[in-house]
C-alpha cells in the first residue's frame, strides 16, 4: 500500500488554529501528566525485576526457568485487563479506570514485599500485571482525547516519559538497596512502590477532569464543553471540538439500540470497513514490532547481558543499568519536542533503523572476548535505548491512540496493546533459553532483523497524522 504524506487539518479546524499558536496550557499539561503517571509503576516494576532477580534467585533458590517466568509473566498477566480495559474505560470513565489501575499497583507492590514463596511472588506479579494492563490502554486514550491537535504529539509522549522515569527509578532502587542483606534488599526494592500509586490515584480523583469525549458520549455536553474550554488553544476551537465529538458520536452510534461492545468487536474484527481495517493493521503492526525488536530483553536482562560481556561485580553491573536508565529517559525528550514539528512517521522510521543498527552492533560486541567487549557492549545498549526512545517508545502508543474511530478507540487500542504485551511476554520469557540455544549474539541479530522489517512496514502502511483532528482520521485512512 502506498504511503501518505502529511496532510492538512480539516478546513474548519485550520481556520480556528491558524490565527493562534498553541498556548502554554499548564492545566492541560497537568491533566496529561496525571494520566501518564499511572504508568510510572509499570516501568518501575519491569526494571526493578532486572536487578532484584539476582537477589531473589539467591534468597529463594530459584532456577533460571523460574526467574524467566517470574520476570516475563507480568506481560501475559496484563492480557487479563488489557482486553477488558476498553470496556472498563467506557463503563467507569477514563478517571475511574485509572484509579482502579493504581489500586492494583499498590496491592501488587505490597504482595511482592510480603511474599515468601515463589507462588506468592507470581500472584503479586499477576495483580501488578492487571494494573499495568489498565494503565497502558486508558492513559493514552485519555491523553489523546483531552489534547488539541496542536499539542497531542508532545502530550502523548508523556506516557513513555513516565514509563521510562519508572524504569530509571527501578534501576536506581536496585543500585541503592543492593548493599542490604539479601533477604531484605529485594523486598525493600518493591516496598518503595507501595506509596506512589496511592498518591497518583488521589491526584486523579481530586484534580483531573473526565475525558470530554467520554462525557459527550454520555450526553453531558455542558461538562464536556467546560473541559474543552480549559484544554483547547481557543474558545472557537473548543466549540469546534465539541461539535466534532457530537457528530462523530452520532455517526459511529450502534445501528440498533442496545448494541454494546459486542457490536464494537464485530465492527473491528468481523466486518470492518476498509478504513477501520487499515487503521487496525497499523495499530497491531506497530505494537508487535515495538516489542519484537527486543526492548524487553534490554530492560529486563541488561545485568545478564553486561555479565556475559565480561563484567563481574554486581555493583558495576547495576551501575551500568542506571546509566542505561538515565540515557533512555532523557532521550525521550527529543521525541516529545519533535513529534509535533517533524511528525510521527519520520521519527518512527528513523527509530526503527537506529534500533536495527544498534542491535547488530550489540551482537558484534558480544562475539568478541577481549577487554574492550564490556565497553563496546554498554555503548551498543546505550545506542539502542536512544534509538528506541526517540520514536518507537513514545510514538507507538501516541499514534495508536490517534488513528481509531471514537466508538472503536478504547477496544481497538486494547486489542493492539494485547498483541504488544503478548509479544513482549514471549520475548521476556524466552530470552535466557534462546540465548543458550542460538547464543546471545544470535538473539540480537534476530531482533535487528525484526527492526528492519518494521522499517518496511512503516514505510508502506503508516500515513502521517501530525496536525489532524481525531475525527478527521477516517478521511486520512480512506486514501
Amino acid at each position: 500500500m502506498a504511503h501518505d504524506g502529511a496532510a492538512a487539518a480539516t478546513p474548519l479546524l485550520a481556520s480556528c488554529t491558524e490565527s493562534a499558536k498553541p498556548r502554554r496550557n499548564l492545566y492541560l499539561f497537568a491533566c496529561a501528566m496525571l494520566a501518564s503517571m499511572s504508568t510510572v509503576l509499570m516501568g518501575y516494576n519491569l526494571a526493578v525485576m532486572s536487578g532484584s532477580e539476582i537477589f531473589i534467585r539467591e534468597d529463594l533458590g530459584l532456577s533460571n526457568t523460574e526467574i524467566e517466568l517470574l520476570a516475563g509473566s507480568m506481560n501475559l498477566y496484563m492480557l487479563v485487563s488489557i482486553l477488558a480495559a476498553g470496556k472498563a474505560a467506557d463503563l467507569l470513565g477514563r478517571r475511574g479506570a485509572l484509579v482502579l489501575a493504581n489500586a492494583f499497583f499498590l496491592a501488587g507492590a505490597l504482595g511482592m514485599f510480603l511474599g515468601t514463596t515463589y507462588a506468592a511472588l507470581m500472584a503479586a506479579r499477576f495483580v501488578t500485571g492487571v494494573g499495568v494492563g489498565l494503565a497502558v490502554v486508558v492513559a493514552p486514550v485519555y491523553t489523546a482525547e483531552v489534547s488539541p491537535a496542536s499539542t497531542r504529539g508532545v502530550l502523548s509522549s508523556l506516557l513513555d516519559i513516565c514509563i521510562n522515569v519508572g524504569i530509571l527509578l527501578g534501576y536506581l532502587s536496585n543500585y541503592v538497596f543492593s548493599g542490604l542483606p539479601v533477604r531484605l534488599g529485594w523486598r525493600v526494592m518493591y516496598a518503595a512502590g507501595v506509596v506512589p500509586p496511592a498518591l497518583v490515584a488521589a491526584g486523579v480523583v481530586v484534580a483531573m477532569p473526565e475525558s470530554p469525549r467520554w462525557l459527550a458520549m454520555r450526553g453531558c455536553h455542558a461538562d464536556a464543553h467546560a473541559v474543552l474550554l480549559r484544554t483547547s488553544d481557543t474558545t472557537a476551537e473548543a466549540d469546534l471540538r465539541l461539535e466534532e465529538i457530537k457528530h462523530a458520536a452520532v455517526a459511529e452510534a450502534p445501528p440498533h439500540p442496545g448494541v454494546g461492545s459486542g457490536g464494537v468487536w464485530t465492527e473491528l474484527l468481523v466486518r470492518p470497513s476498509a478504513t477501520v481495517r487499515r487503521a487496525l493493521v497499523c495499530v497491531i503492526g506497530l505494537q508487535f514490532f515495538q516489542e519484537a525488536s527486543g526492548i524487553e530483553a534490554i530492560v529486563l536482562y541488561s545485568p545478564l547481558i553486561f555479565k556475559r560481556a565480561g563484567m563481574t561485580s554486581n555493583t558495576t553491573v547495576l551501575g551500568a543499568t542506571v546509566a542505561v536508565g538515565f540515557v533512555k529517559t532523557f532521550s525521550i525528550l527529543f521525541a516529545a519536542l519533535l513529534a509535533d514539528r517533524l511528525g510521527r512517521r519520520p521519527l518512527l522510521l528513523a527509530s526503527a533503523a537506529g534500533v536495527a543498527a544498534a542491535m547488530a552492533s550489540l551482537a558484534a560486541a558480544l562475539r568478541f572476548d577481549d577487554a574492550t567487549s564490556p565497553a563496546a557492549c554498554v555503548a551498543a545498549v546505550l545506542t539502542f535505548v536512544v534509538a528506541f526512545s526517540v520514536g518507537f517508545g513514545p510514538l507507538v502508543p501516541a499514534y495508536c491512540a490517534e488513528v481509531l474511530p471514537l466508538r472503536l478507540r478504547a477496544q481497538g487500542l486494547s486489542l493492539g496493546t494485547a498483541v504488544g504485551r503478548l509479544t513482549c511476554g514471549v520475548v521476556s520469557m524466552t530470552f535466557i533459553s534462546l540465548s543458550n540455544t542460538i547464543t546471545m549474539a544470535g538473539c540480537f541479530v534476530l531482533y535487528a532483523g525484526v527492526a528492519m522489517a518494521a522499517c518496511v512496514f512503516m514505510y508502506l502502511w503508516l500515513p502521517e497524522t501530525r496536525g489532524r483532528s481525531l475525527v478527521d482520521m477516517d478521511a486520512l485512512f480512506a486514501k
